[in-house]
Parts: C-alpha cells; structure tokens; sequence
C-alpha cells in the first residue's frame, strides 16, 4: 500500500522530499535514489500521471497541488501523459543497483517505461 513507509523523517519533512523526489523525477524521466524512496516516488509519480491523463482543469489544479514546478506539470499533460494514453499503469520501472558505498543502503534507479 503506498504512502505507509515513514522513511525516517517527520510527516511535514516526508511529504516535501517525495514531493521534491517526482518533480525531479517527472522534470528528468530518471533519477538515481535508495529502493525505498524508489518505491514510494514510483506510487506518487503514477498517480500524477494518472492525473495527466485526465487532462481538466481540476486534475491540473490537483497535480499543481503536489509537484512543485509549473512547467514540470505542463510537461506531464502535454508529453508524458499523452505518451501513455493506451496504458492502464505500470508507466515507470525500478532497476535495483548495487549498494551504496557509505552506508550500504540498497540503491535502485526509478525511470519512465518507453
């Protein structure tokens, strides 16, 4: 079920690093993150598509309220979301990597499925 791991951080803190982790995602196609976050980022970031798809007014205001860049939103209901018109989910994939160096945390690449 999405939006039940804590990842260590108060409620304020989680919500704006997971809404900073799908701007950069849906503003890049990609990005480089540990499995956990990748997890959670690929749930917010499906749903905002999701929104896209829909493409109204009030959907547009609803995916304004959670990703942070303007242009970013245009982009996701001009380019992703018309990309994925024919698909009922699964638009994004986790590639797990190796662990990270410093603390051994499990890595994982989040990125738009073509």
């Amino acid at each position: 079920m999405p939006g039940t791991r804590k990842l260590n951080r108060p409620t304020d803190q989680r919500k704006a690093m997971l809404r900073n982790l799908v701007t950069s995602f849906l503003e890049n196609g990609r990005i480089e993150t540990t499995l956990t976050r990748a997890k959670e980022t690929q749930s917010m970031a499906e749903k905002m598509i999701t929104l896209g798809k829909t493409n109204t007014l009030h959907s547009r205001r609803q995916a304004l309220e959670f990703i942070t860049k303007e242009d970013v939103v245009t982009k996701v209901f001009s380019e992703i979301a018309p990309k994925y018109a024919d698909r009922n989910g699964g638009y994004t994939r986790i590639y797990q990597t190796g662990p990270r160096r410093g603390d051994s945390a499990p890595m994982a690449i989040l990125e738009l499925v073509d």
